[in-house]
């Protein structure tokens, strides 16, 4: 009898485990939100800085059009007790991490968090190697709602098992996160991530600094630059499964708005993860109505969940396709020349897949009615710029 209730129980523990895996249900649109690495770093991160992002999310307007997760980024952790739990930095975090979801949950908002599948996070906080499970009933216990894992100081491990292990301990931890892998595509995570992760970094880091300089638009990695490395990949990407080519830089060091309209629109285009890095509190006017363009995010958020993809390239200009719920769908005209662009459109002739019958012409950052798709018309795109449309029955 003894023998057998020891089978019973071992059986039992296995099917446990295999029962492990990442929360269905979740980020069934790219998830949208803030984080605060963009514009605060490691030293400017802190408790008040995060409960008036916060505060700013709602007296904004970014939560009355989607906008829900508020995210720390690294640095607010400092050390692990003898049990191996994460001790917050109560410099920076006096009230605790809880105080803080709580906080952020009591404005009808969502809370992420932060770390890394390393021994060590990108600016040296404790990883949670080796205490994956202790991290994650920490989350658990803490109500959050999204963790965003990086991958510094992993020399000798590997990917899929490390961001594997993670989900598992989530899942067994019992509280639905939105699980985003920050691999940086060193690995193709859109072969392998779709049953581990809701989204996964595609690339390294944006950089904040692009811009348009000589004959090349941004430097390396900047945000043209991510747009191209996403052509390809669209069919890895649908509800609850998300490539992510990194946080929105729209607000940062003074983008110009031309270029914050391109990026903006080529993030929805590709149905990115919207994470604005942006301080909400000083924002200007020009970039609060860039990134809360409702006719944009209604292009992002579709819930046919298809990532746009290139379907014609004349060099520096480009057309883009996102078929979007009901038959509808969105073409995006994106000049990446240092000159306006005339364009003729004779829609005929566009390599528009599924495009039957006549289309109403909806400009979506004039926000009006320009045409139907059975005449020819002609638009001007300007510099490093673009034009959105939404075609409608």
């Amino acid at each position: 009898m003894k023998t057998n209730l020891f089978f019973l129980l071992v059986a039992f523990f296995f099917s446990k485990e295999m029962t492990a895996q990442k929360f269905d249900n979740l980020a069934m649109t790219p998830p949208m939100g803030w984080n605060s690495w963009n514009s605060f770093q490691c030293d400017g991160v802190n408790e008040t800085v995060i409960k008036e992002m916060a505060d700013a999310m709602i007296t904004s307007g970014f939560k009355d059009v989607g906008y829900e997760y508020i995210v720390i980024d690294d640095c607010w952790q400092i050390g692990r007790d003898e049990n191996g739990y994460i001790i917050v930095d109560k410099d920076k975090f006096p009230s605790g991490i809880k105080s803080l979801v709580d906080y952020v949950h009591s404005k009808e908002l969502k809370f992420g968090i932060y770390s890394d599948a390393g021994t060590k996070t990108c600016a040296g906080r404790p990883g949670s190697k080796g205490f994956e499970r202790q991290d994650a009933e920490t989350y658990a216990n803490w109500d959050v709602d999204y963790l965003k894992y990086d991958w510094c100081h992993t020399e000798g491990q590997d990917a899929i098992t490390s961001y594997t292990l993670m989900r598992d301990e989530l899942f067994k931890a019992g509280r639905p996160i939105v699980f985003s892998i920050c691999e940086w595509g060193e690995n193709k995570p859109w072969e392998w991530a779709k049953d581990v992760g809701h989204l996964w970094r595609t690339t390294l880091d944006i950089d904040m600094e692009a811009r348009y300089d000589g004959n090349i638009w941004g430097n390396l990695y900047g945000w043209s630059d991510l747009v191209d490395m996403q052509v390809g990949l669209e069919k890895y990407a649908g509800p609850g499964h998300w490539n992510d080519p990194d946080m929105l830089a729209v607000g940062n060091n003074n983008m110009p708005e031309n270029e914050a309209r391109a990026h903006f629109s080529m993030w929805c285009m590709l149905a990115a993860p919207l994470m604005a890095g942006n301080d909400l509190r000083t924002m200007t006017a020009t970039d609060q109505n860039i990134l809360t363009n409702k006719e944009l995010i209604a292009i992002n958020q579709d819930v046919l969940g298809k990532q746009g993809f290139k379907i014609e390239d004349f060099g520096n200009f480009e057309i883009w396709q996102k078929p979007l719920d009901n038959g509808d769908i969105a073409i995006c005209f994106f000049n990446r020349e240092i000159t306006n662009k005339n364009y003729e459109i004779n829609w005929a002739n566009i390599k528009i897949k599924d495009f039957e019958g006549n289309y109403k012409i909806k400009d979506l950052w004039k926000n009006e009615v320009v045409g139907t798709t059975d005449a020819k018309m002609t638009i001007d795109v300007p510099s490093r710029d673009v034009v959105v449309f939404r075609l409608s029955k």
